[in-house]
């Protein structure tokens, strides 16, 4: 097994750190770990053609808008498909972390 610092690659990648075939070897799935600081806004999300995503909260809230649109609070979540897109907006004083966990849905990549 071999540990990935997320949080460290992260903050050396303007905030977000994509977990996936170069760190597995598999193109299955994914991972993307999220940080936004105080006040930081339009952080894009969209899966892509025949990608699928969950987006949570995994520390202080975010304001969402786009194909979703409101507030996700820390430990809640949502799922957006292909080219559905939102904007994660941080609000608070402190810094927000968001993960993503993706994957390929049936009709993309010659499923």
């Amino acid at each position: 097994m071999k540990k990935t610092d997320l949080r460290e690659k992260a903050q050396r990648r303007d905030g977000e750190y994509i977990f996936g075939a170069e760190d597995t070897g598999s193109h299955a799935c994914y991972m993307i770990y999220g940080v936004l600081k105080p006040g930081e806004k339009e952080r894009m999300i969209r899966p892509g053609r025949g990608h699928e995503e969950i987006l949570v909260a995994a520390k202080g809230s975010l304001k969402v808008t786009g194909q979703y649109s409101g507030t996700l609070e820390e430990g809640h979540a949502f799922h957006i498909a292909n080219d559905q897109t939102c904007f994660l907006e941080n609000m608070g004083d402190s810094e927000a972390v968001y993960i993503v966990a993706g994957g390929h849905s049936g009709h993309g990549h010659g499923l």
